[in-house]
């Protein structure tokens, strides 16, 4: 059985940084994509960074520079990396599995095969 489970979320001063973890098991790391999304208040969920099964990366063009998605695969588990958080990063970060090596579905959350239960950040102003 496939699970995702988040966590590092909580409160944070704008201009500061979060490590977010996502603790995988129930497949292998070279035949899934893993992929953060994050959903603000009122907002539709959007694709934030993608780490395929061949470990290439994937982050939107608004984060780059900010946000870096990576693994340690030893630990089952896949990090995105925050810096320079700003108020408008406020959300709930999920993260994704999508059983194809490929990011090729990211940036879109439709056709992602699981989803955790997300993790919150809030950045204060």
């Amino acid at each position: 059985e496939v699970q995702l489970a988040e966590s590092g979320g909580g409160l944070v001063e704008a201009g500061g940084s979060l490590t977010l973890s996502c603790s995988a098991s129930g497949f292998n790391f070279d035949d899934y994509a893993i992929a953060w999304f994050r959903q603000a208040p009122g907002k539709e969920r959007e694709g934030v960074s993608c780490l395929g099964g061949d470990e290439s990366t994937y982050t939107v063009d608004s984060l780059k520079g900010r946000f870096t998605i990576s693994s340690d695969r030893a630990k089952n588990t896949v990090y995105l990396q925050m810096s320079d958080l700003k108020p408008d990063d406020t959300a709930v970060y999920y993260c994704a599995a999508d059983a194809h090596p490929r990011c090729t579905i990211f940036p879109f959350s439709v056709g992602m095969d699981y989803f955790g239960k997300g993790t919150l950040v809030t950045v204060s102003s």
